[in-house]
C-alpha cells in the first residue's frame, strides 16, 4: 500500500458550510492524480468513471456531435471508439473497465426497447464494478451510495404508488429486500442504521433542502469511516468526493433542484425495465 504523507499533509481544509475552496477537481487531476500508484489511481478512477457514464449516455442519445461538459477518464473520441468497438463486436480492450462493454453490448442488443431507462442500466453495471474493488473503504463507499439511492427511489415509488422493483438497481441484499418486502422499512432497519434517516428525507417537501441533507449524510459517512486512514489513498479519495459535493452546491439552485426532482418522478412513472 502506497503512502502519501506529503500529498495528504498539503490538502487544504474543506467544510460543508459554503466556504469558498480555491482547490478544484481539475487541480486534483493535475497535481495529485499523477503521483498515485497504478493500483491507487484505479481507485480514484472510479470517481471519474461516473463522469464517463454521463458522457456515454449523452453520446448514445445525441450522437458524436454533442459537446461534453467535462472529461472523466476518457475523452470524447476514446468513448466513441469504445462505443464503435462494442457495436462491431471487436475484441475488448482489457485496459477499459469491463462494465462499459457489458452495458454497451446490452444496449445494442436492446436499443429498440422504448421503456428501458439506460442511465439506470448503466448505473447497475457501474455499481457492480465499483462495489467489487479490492479497496475495502472505497467498495463500502459505493455500496453505501447505491443503498441510499435505492432506498430513496424505492420510497418515492411507494409514495406515488409505482412499481418499486422497477426502479431499484444492482444486486445485493438491500436491493433484493427493496424489490420484495412489503414492510414499511423494507425489513432493513436492523441491517442499515440509516433507513429511518432516508425515510425522513424522502418525506421532505423542500426539495433543495432534502438534496442538501442527503449530501450532508454522505459527507458524514466519509468522515466517520475514514478516521483511521491517514496517509494512504483513502483520505485523497475522501478529499476528492468532498470537492465534488462543494462544487455541486456552488452551482445548484432551486430551479435546478426542482428540475432534478421532476425528472426523477417522470422516470419512476415511465414503466422502467431493468435486467435481473
Amino acid at each position: 500500500m502506497s503512502s502519501y504523507h506529503y500529498l495528504v499533509a498539503g490538502m487544504p481544509d474543506v467544510a460543508f458550510d459554503g466556504s469558498k475552496v480555491t482547490f478544484t477537481i481539475d487541480d486534483f487531476k493535475e497535481s495529485i492524480y499523477p503521483a498515485l500508484s497504478a493500483a491507487d489511481a484505479k481507485c480514484v478512477d472510479l470517481f471519474f468513471l461516473a463522469w464517463d457514464n454521463e458522457n456515454l449516455i449523452e453520446l448514445l442519445r445525441k450522437g458524436s456531435e454533442v459537446e461534453l461538459e467535462r472529461t472523466g477518464c476518457y475523452g470524447k473520441e476514446e468513448l466513441l471508439d469504445i462505443i464503435a468497438a462494442a457495436k462491431s463486436g471487436d475484441p475488448r480492450n482489457d485496459k477499459i473497465p469491463a462494465y462499459l462493454y457489458d452495458f454497451l453490448e446490452y444496449y445494442f442488443a436492446n436499443e429498440q426497447s422504448e421503456s428501458v431507462m439506460w442511465p439506470d442500466i448503466l448505473s447497475a453495471h457501474y455499481y457492480g464494478y465499483a462495489t467489487a474493488v479490492p479497496n475495502k473503504f472505497i467498495a463500502e463507499w459505493f455500496t453505501f451510495n447505491m443503498n441510499v439511492n435505492n432506498l430513496l427511489v424505492a420510497m418515492l415509488a411507494r409514495k406515488y404508488k409505482l412499481g418499486v422493483a422497477d426502479v431499484v438497481v444492482g444486486n445485493n441484499e438491500v436491493a433484493d429486500a427493496l424489490r420484495s418486502s412489503a414492510a414499511r422499512d423494507f425489513g432493513l432497519s436492523t441491517t442499515l442504521d440509516y433507513v429511518e434517516e432516508v425515510q425522513r428525507l424522502s418525506e421532505n417537501e423542500q426539495l433543495q433542502e432534502r438534496e442538501r441533507q442527503l449530501d450532508e449524510m454522505r459527507w458524514r459517512w466519509l468522515e466517520e469511516n475514514s478516521v483511521f486512514n491517514y496517509f494512504t489513498v483513502e483520505p485523497l479519495f475522501v478529499f476528492l468526493q468532498k470537492l465534488d459535493i462543494i462544487a455541486r452546491w456552488a452551482q445548484l439552485d432551486s430551479e435546478k433542484g426542482m428540475q432534478r426532482y421532476t425528472e426523477l418522478i417522470e422516470e419512476l412513472k415511465g414503466g422502467l425495465e431493468l435486467p435481473a
